[in-house]
């Protein structure tokens, strides 16, 4: 074992110092004995696990200098607010083709594109049995369009270049293909791998006998048949959304068009993405994870902290037990970092009980306790005044945010957790909020214990938003209803007389289309890069992500103790230009490779 870890050492300090080469050149196969790894079947599957192990390096809490796209869109403010920091770089659009400083997202799936041609090249010759031979070719096919999916997703069409492992010799000069070839290629493999690829046990509960899980302890968490058809559905649902269904990015020229999107709008898209969503939905294989019905919407909650039996993850990272989370997230008093905080435009979305908008007057919502009665994921998303939560090893007991300041309205909050109007960031929240969805709440971080989680890449419930979406823009509003009614019941919302859960009978498409957006909000909010991918494949990022987003200050009366709530703006405001709705390829890349185009207004 010593030996393997010694050798995939070896490959990731090559590849990490081959910064000079093509993207598409080798980097690993001169440098590394392919022999010495192929030839042994434990080496063999290192190598792959290898691949897994880069899947979830956007989902990844600390990706950015201790962000992610989350502080891209509304959801959060970055509690690190230094211009050269990647995470507000992102948000104030300081970067540009030559100072690519997300460059992750362009060398990652690259370097694990190369590495499962690599598997699939040597495959044949290793001692691996037929049938393992089989699957492990169906893993590599599924991370190679896993990966492009992204790439297309981020950056448009891409050079396909099939199982090619260029060398460094080779005279490389790929061109892209079109958003639409990408797109088939992509859908083409997800297709093949799948016939490859086993049914999924989601069921899988190691405290039982192996004979009773059907499916081996080993095998946890590799990807499956399902896994392909709901990346296949999510890339569909991009294809089909505003951005790429026959939108166009300002000044793109024609050939960028291809290249970014579909230059023109076709309804059949949006009926595939349901197709597809639909496909996943009734194999049967996952189902949401419902919880107690004692406790509303907490198998919501427990989606991110309980890794098995969990019927909901599709694709997922497994995780060491950990408190990675719990350090980043949870405000001082709990010992975190607070790395970022919820905005009030997030916590504005989520609706009450009742399933109504804080905006309807029939709703219930009381400005003067703003926090009661609301949609029971708020409280498992979001630590407010007035939470309850773990304290070090003394138990649970209440978080207070209100202000710090001393005034003839206010009661200074001593707490450590407080807002304070007079310091610069990141002394103190920027918005009122923190952090509690994924974070366990029977442990702080200054606590002892850990959890053993996995983060779900894609899960069942973005399946069943993806599809109320999609079909909904086809004018089946009545299905959409179905998967909504679906989503809200397992969130605790009360289905009322009519079992509409809140949502207003006979809506239009426009309306329907609204409350789905807005519901994707609220259940994906801080999954990898679900909000920041929406509001860019929707194209409203130019109205949502520019200037500054809002927050809410407390202040505690010294004699009545009752709260007032005052909303505040962020410390800095956010910029979103029309050129940012996909990422530039790198500039080096350009001159490398004259025959790569560049994306619209870089």
């Amino acid at each position: 074992m010593k030996k393997i870890n010694l050798l995939l050492a070896v490959v990731l300090l090559v590849i990490a110092s081959c910064k000079k080469q093509s993207f598409l050149d080798d980097k690993t196969t001169n440098l590394i004995d392919v022999n010495a790894v192929f030839s042994d079947s434990i080496r063999t599957m290192a190598f792959l696990t290898r691949i897994y192990e880069e899947m979830p390096f956007n989902y990844n809490h600390d990706r950015w200098e201790g962000g992610n796209t989350a502080q891209g869109g509304d959801d959060a403010e970055f509690s690190l607010e230094n211009p050269a920091r990647r995470p507000v770089a992102l948000y104030l659009g300081g970067f540009s083709a030559e100072s690519f400083v997300h460059s992750d997202a362009w060398n990652v799936p690259f370097i694990n594109i190369r590495r499962a041609n690599l598997l699939l090249q040597y495959l044949p010759v290793t001692p691996l049995p037929e049938t393992l031979k089989s699957r492990v070719r169906g893993e590599a096919k599924f991370m190679r369009a896993y990966f492009y999916s992204y790439l297309a997703i981020n950056f448009g069409g891409m050079p396909l270049i099939g199982d090619t492992l260029y060398t460094k010799d080779d005279n490389i000069n790929s061109p892209r293909t079109t958003f639409e070839q990408t797109v088939n290629y992509i859908v083409k493999e997800l297709d093949e791998a799948a016939a490859l690829l086993p049914v999924p046990n989601v069921g899988y509960n190691p405290s039982l006998p192996p004979g009773q899980t059907g499916y081996e302890d080993r095998d946890f968490g590799r990807v499956t048949k399902g896994a392909c058809m709901a990346v296949k559905a999510r890339i569909l649902l991009f294809a089909a959304s505003p951005l790429f269904n026959g939108g166009t990015i300002g000044g793109a020229s024609e050939v960028q068009k291809s290249l970014a999107g579909y230059p023109g709008f076709s309804m059949a898209r949006w009926q595939a993405a349901a197709d597809a969503a639909d496909a996943v939905i009734k194999s049967g294989y996952y189902k949401l994870n419902l919880g107690s019905t004692a406790q509303p919407g907490l198998g919501f909650y427990e989606v991110f902290l309980k890794r098995f039996p969990n019927t909901e993850y599709i694709l997922f990272a497994n995780r060491p037990p950990n408190r990675d989370f719990e350090n980043a997230y949870l405000p001082t008093s709990r010992g975190g970092g607070f790395r970022f905080k919820p905005t009030q435009n997030l916590v504005d979305c989520f609706p009450m009980r009742n399933g109504k908008a804080i905006t309807d007057p029939t709703s219930g919502y009381n400005p003067a306790n703003p926090y009661v009665n609301r949609d029971p994921r708020f409280s498992y998303t979001i630590i407010f005044n007035g939470s309850r939560y773990q304290r070090a090893n003394s138990g649970v007991d209440t978080v207070f945010t209100y202000s710090i300041k001393l005034t003839p309205t206010n009661i200074p909050n001593t707490s450590g957790d407080g807002y304070n109007p007079d310091a610069a960031p990141p002394a103190t929240p920027l918005t009122g909020y923190y952090l509690r969805k994924t974070c366990d709440s029977n442990i702080a971080n200054n606590s002892s214990g850990n959890t053993l989680r996995g983060w779900p890449l894609l899960r069942h419930a973005e399946i069943l938003l993806s599809y109320a979406e999609a079909i909904n823009e086809t004018g089946q509003i009545a299905l959409a209803y179905d998967k909504m009614k679906d989503i809200r019941d397992r969130a605790g919302i009360l289905p009322g007389t009519d079992g509409l859960y809140g949502m207003k009978p006979n809506m239009t498409v426009t309306e329907m289309r609204e409350v789905i957006r807005n519901e994707r909000h609220i259940e994906l909010a801080f999954e990898g890069d679900a909000r920041w991918d929406d509001i860019r494949r929707w194209k409203i990022a130019e109205q949502v992500n520019n200037g500054k987003l809002r927050g809410m200050m407390i202040e505690r009366n010294p004699t009545t103790r009752l709260y007032t709530y005052i909303p505040v703006l962020g410390f800095r405001a956010h910029f979103f230009a029309p050129r940012q709705y996909l990422f530039p390829i790198p500039g080096i890349e350009i001159r490398k490779m004259p025959a790569m185009i560049q994306n619209p207004g870089w």
